[in-house]
């Protein structure tokens, strides 16, 4: 989101400096690359490049590639292929040993569904949402239709496609992949034409309430504003409490236990960190969060604080089930050998980061798996009725 985040914010300075603009996706990927399906790169008439679609490697040619887009005003379709000698003498060889396809699309801003302006209509709510890129591989030559739809809570926003079929198929998946919660590729036939969709599921930003201001939540807070996230800061001490000790904070609470859950968004992208050094503050919220469904519970302190907390509530009556404690982490953070406030930040934004992504934390070195998952299958083919 960060990224989708930095390209609004490009798209709104060149508007004003009378710049053209085009936005490349990386749609379909087979084999490894950088970059997987959904990175994106806004490029204006005079080079500036937001975003990213490769380590580096892709941008120079992508760029010669979205000057001619925005000469010919039509969407185009670019497939590297990092296995290819020749695509290595070109200076793109990534030592990925995949082959990434890019749509490059002008940006036209008095389209109400241009992408940019879809991609302004996610960011501007917590909600998830499903993004359709629609192009042909198997004929580059093909008008490549782009960005084509989007699906929110609220209903879709579609482009008017020639084939009434296919855009009623693409909106029945889009939909499908929304409730679902999971991306997906899709091949549709009609009119002896082939079509492929990247159905991307756009999840928004993670959410972390850090509840504590100490001099330690601050790291903490600087950390995750890097990484795009909304952070919120909550203690009932008003003198630490304050926008100046937390100016990248997207907001700064001061308010008693039973009176911050009423103030926090709470959905799936929402994770806590405790972190106020006052056993009972933390115990009061820690009873309210258990049965929140929250995906992540950081609680900084040793490991007998925690136990401690759960045999008060245990005397209460209260015994979280094992699908809550799996999503309570104390002590707080992966074990990298932090000492300092900064390291013990870096620790927790990491354990966070692997919790949401659904990794464990451990050395790439160490794992036998690929960096990516790869479910190299046969993409799904759609017939449709003429």
């Amino acid at each position: 989101m960060k990224e989708i985040q930095a390209i609004i914010q490009a798209f709104e300075e060149a508007q004003q400096q009378g710049k053209q603009t085009a936005l490349a996706t990386v749609v379909h990927v087979q084999g490894s690359s950088y970059r997987r399906p959904g990175a994106r790169m806004l490029i204006t008439q005079d080079g500036q490049l937001t975003g990213a679609i490769s380590g580096g490697c892709l941008e120079g040619d992508a760029l010669r590639k979205a000057l001619l887009v925005m000469a010919q005003q039509q969407p185009m379709l670019v497939t590297y292929d990092t296995t290819d000698e020749d695509d290595a003498k070109l200076g793109v060889g990534l030592g990925c040993e995949g082959i990434i396809h890019i749509v490059i699309e002008p940006i036209v801003p008095g389209r109400p569904d241009n992408p940019i302006q879809l991609l302004k209509d996610i960011n501007a709510q917590r909600q998830h949402a499903v993004l359709v890129m629609l192009f042909s591989l198997n004929d580059r030559r093909e008008v490549q239709p782009g960005t084509c739809l989007l699906q929110l809570p609220g209903g879709t926003v579609s482009a008017r496609l020639s084939n009434e079929a296919l855009q009623k198929a693409i909106a029945t998946d889009a939909k499908t992949a929304f409730i679902n919660q999971v991306s997906a590729t899709k091949t549709y036939v009609a009119e002896g034409k082939q079509f492929t969709a990247f159905i991307e599921l756009i999840k928004p930003a993670v959410s972390v309430v850090i509840i504590g201001a100490g001099n330690d939540a601050i790291p903490v807070a600087q950390m995750a504003h890097v990484l795009g996230w909304q952070v919120t800061v909550a203690d009932g001490r008003p003198a630490y409490a304050t926008a100046a000790r937390f100016p990248t904070a997207t907001r700064v609470l001061v308010a008693k236990p039973d009176q911050v859950i009423e103030q926090v968004t709470v959905d799936a992208q929402t994770v806590f960190v405790l972190m106020t050094h006052n056993y009972n503050y933390d115990l009061k919220l820690f009873r309210q969060l258990l049965n929140r469904g929250l995906p992540y519970i950081g609680m900084l302190g040793p490991r007998k604080k925690l136990v401690r907390m759960l045999d008060e509530l245990k005397a209460e009556g209260i015994e979280p089930t094992p699908a809550q404690m799996a999503a309570v982490f104390g002590p707080v953070g992966l074990n990298i050998g932090a000492e300092n406030a900064e390291e013990i930040a870096l620790s927790i934004v990491a354990e966070i980061k692997a919790v949401i992504a659904g990794r464990t934390g451990e050395s790439l070195r160490n794992s036998a798996d690929t960096i990516h998952p790869r479910v190299e299958k046969e993409i799904e083919e759609v017939k449709l009725g003429d």
